[in-house]
């Protein structure tokens, strides 16, 4: 695989940063993972960091090199984070659970898909045009599809943040899953929490990858977000790829070299922020999962 990636998270006019990012890649695979933690609930840092690491973890343990099942990957591997959150607040005696969105998306064999829930979101990005976009898991997401509110009025609504599905509640998620899209040359997959996309409308983020590479485009959208928000901005959170670059473009990857079983990962909290999981208490906590939902799909006597 050839790619160029570049991933930034700003905290905006909030108190914390509450968004989560990250990427890992096997010689033959890619995941994208970013989440944002829900501010209208207790530590939702924790929630996006348990789903981030979660999710990264397993991918190090299933893609070797590559996953055999990209689609019930995310699917699990979004229900085992939910499943981890939820372990997590029962032992620390939490009064309530912490919640996140997340978005994650699976590149490998030149296709892409992925899968959401809330409001963070996937853009495909081609010759500067949205080739596909996910569809947001909120009320006002709801208004849009049955006519009765703009695409463009989304961020000025008062119900923009009303999110109805998400990681970490008493209810476990509804995942959506996107079909496969077949990559080309030069296309841009864009994974941004809504305090980039809200600000700003989706022609300029389909234009804004034309002429600039990665490292200068996005952290030219983040600072038009931050303007635009004001000081009341949310947290901005953007992961960049662009695929099959040369390899002379900054920033770019090639994978033909990694050894089979081995990742390059860039999963970690931003400055100053904490682990809320040692590695061994993510591979625990997985495996109880796993365990529990193995038992649970038996049939019976």
């Amino acid at each position: 695989m050839k790619f160029s990636i570049f991933q930034e998270t700003r905290q905006g006019g909030r108190k914390y940063n509450q968004d989560r990012m990250g990427y890992v890649f096997s010689r033959d695979a890619l995941l994208l993972l970013l989440a944002d933690g829900m501010g209208g609930h207790a530590h939702g840092e924790i929630a996006a960091q348990i789903t981030v690491e979660c999710l990264g973890r397993k991918f190090q343990r299933e893609a070797k090199t590559w996953l055999a099942d990209p689609m019930k990957f995310l699917q699990e591997g979004i229900d085992e984070a939910h499943a981890a959150i939820i372990r997590h607040a029962d032992q620390k005696g939490m009064l309530e659970t912490p919640r996140t969105t997340v978005v994650a998306a699976v590149i490998q064999n030149g296709s892409a898909c992925w899968a959401h829930v809330g409001d963070s979101r996937v853009y495909l990005l081609r010759r500067g045009q949205v080739e596909a976009v996910t569809r947001d898991h909120s009320r006002v997401q709801q208004l849009v599809l049955q006519g009765l509110v703009r695409e463009e009025a989304v961020a000025a609504h008062p119900d923009r943040n009303k999110i109805y599905n998400c990681i970490g509640a008493h209810i476990p998620p509804q995942i959506e899953l996107s079909p496969r899209h077949r990559l080309q040359t030069g296309d841009v997959l864009l994974l941004c929490s809504d305090g980039l996309w809200g600000p700003l409308p989706a022609r300029l983020l389909a234009t804004a990858f034309l002429n600039d590479p990665l490292a200068q485009s996005v952290p030219a959208l983040m600072t038009q977000a931050e303007s635009r928000a004001g000081k009341d901005a949310d947290n901005i959170t953007a992961l960049a790829m662009t695929w099959d670059e040369t390899e002379s473009a900054a920033g770019s990857v090639s994978t033909h070299t990694l050894p089979p079983g081995e990742f390059n990962s860039q999963i970690d909290p931003p400055d100053g922020a904490e682990r809320f999981l040692s590695d061994d208490e993510i591979d625990n906590a997985v495996d109880e999962i796993r365990q529990a939902l193995a038992k649970s799909s038996r049939p019976g006597p």
